[in-house]
């Protein structure tokens, strides 16, 4: 609808003889194509943490890579990095997968409390949270 607006009017100024406005209409097009191709590439971009009967499932989405982990609760260690941009990492014997992009510092460490209470509940207290 914007880029039909815009073209629009840029047609009726190239008629009466200012052609350059029907340039100029066609890159802002262009800029408005491309910022929604890279908006509708990221729309579905998540992350769901969920705890199954087989351990804690990680799977990540962004873009056009999907990830899926599965780590054991026993042993489970949190780490949670102090500094604004530092994500929560789950490592579980050798792996490690950091989740928490899409929220903010607050919210991450909230998370990590809540997940580290809820292991702790089932795994008789074997989670371990580490602030580095």
């Amino acid at each position: 609808m914007l880029c039909t607006v815009s073209l629009t009017v840029a047609l009726g100024f190239t008629l009466h003889g200012a052609w350059i406005i029907l340039v100029f209409s066609f890159i802002e097009s262009t800029a408005v194509g491309a910022a929604m191709l890279v908006y509708a590439r990221h729309a579905t971009d998540r992350e769901v943490v969920r705890l199954a009967d087989e351990g804690l499932v990680v799977e990540v989405t962004q873009g056009s890579r999907s990830s899926r982990s599965t780590l054991q609760w026993q042993g489970m260690r949190i780490d949670y990095p102090v500094g604004r941009q530092a994500l929560v990492a789950l490592e579980s014997r050798g792996q490690r997968v950091e989740v928490g992009r899409f929220m903010n510092e607050g919210q991450r460490r909230e998370f990590a409390r809540e997940l580290q209470r809820e292991l702790s509940a089932r795994a008789g207290g074997m989670a371990a949270l580490s602030f580095l």
